[in-house]
């Protein structure tokens, strides 16, 4: 594939980078033409030699995209950081995706017991103004409790999820590192 070819095919998977991230990647690329055509190489070699362009412009998205996350640590980067990973490869849809399923179904199961227990005294009202006869100071004692059950499990679950988000984006580089060529600098 001449030089033409190789930047038609590497371009098009970057269209998903912003315009100066990817400016910035295909300017590397033409030095990397030019310094091959500075040793004497033609297109095609200095090509072949690059690897692939497709797995090239899949590998800086995905390392795009976990550095986006590293910088800021949304719901939105970390899904992008995941999908792009598992673009990387078949093995990454099991190696991925099942842990950051599962990691993401504790999160919000805790956040809606957190959610549960603080509301609950606005059940116990709702419940009180419907049917005042089964009102029970029981009731609404144990709400008051579940509240402060709440309160606590919220504070703690706020430090878990950070916690999960930043070991889940370590895990992101880990396996990325270990798709791109093995455990060089772990």
């Amino acid at each position: 594939m001449n030089k033409e070819q190789f930047f038609a095919k590497l371009n098009a998977p970057l269209k998903k980078l912003p315009a100066q991230e990817r400016e910035d990647i295909l300017q590397d690329f033409e030095e990397h033409f030019a310094m091959g055509f500075e040793e004497g190489k033609t297109e095609e070699q200095i090509a072949d030699s690059l690897g692939s362009p497709q797995q090239i412009a899949k590998d800086l998205v995905a390392t795009y995209h976990v550095e986006k996350v590293e910088e800021t640590a949304t719901t939105a980067n970390i899904f992008r950081a995941v999908w792009a990973l598992i673009g990387l490869g078949f093995f990454n849809l099991v190696i991925v995706l099942g842990p950051f399923i599962a990691l993401a179904a504790l999160i919000v199961s805790g956040w809606a017991v957190t959610v549960a227990f603080i509301g609950s005294p606005l059940l116990v009202m709702i419940n009180t103004v419907m049917y005042p006869e089964a009102f029970q100071f029981f009731d609404l004692f144990f709400s008051v409790g579940l509240t402060g059950l709440g309160l606590f499990i919220g504070v703690g679950m706020y430090f878990a999820t950070r916690a999960v988000t930043n070991g889940f984006v370590r895990y992101l580089k880990f396996n990325m590192r270990i798709v791109k060529g093995g455990m060089k600098d772990a």
